[in-house]
């Protein structure tokens, strides 16, 4: 699904990963990732894809909003474990978006 209702400026979190060859208990994490953020302040929406590389856009009203999500508990929790467990590589992006456009037929 597309986020299309945003209002700029907001800011994207793009999480990009390459996967590790065990994925046991990952697609749960992911899917409980999503839920929590959901609820936290600031939250605007995700758009996410996975295949041989990971994409993950999620978006945020404010930089604090974004801080205040990377804190959290269950969140860092998670990030230990793809650490360990599910990732061989990722980068994450803040970027601050100023401007959007769509199509929609």
């Amino acid at each position: 699904m597309i986020v299309d209702n945003l209002k700029t400026p907001y800011y994207a979190v793009i999480f990009t990963t390459v996967v590790a060859e065990n994925l046991e208990g990952y697609t749960k994490t992911a899917e409980r990732m999503e839920t929590l953020a959901k609820k936290q302040k600031g939250y605007l929406g995700i758009e996410s894809a996975r295949s041989e590389i990971g994409i993950t856009v999620s978006y945020w009203q404010t930089l604090s909003d974004i801080v205040a999500w990377k804190n959290n508990v269950e969140h860092t929790e998670a990030r230990n474990l793809g650490r360990e467990k599910w990732y061989k590589k990722y980068q994450l992006r803040i970027c601050k978006v100023e401007r959007e456009y769509g199509f929609h037929q």
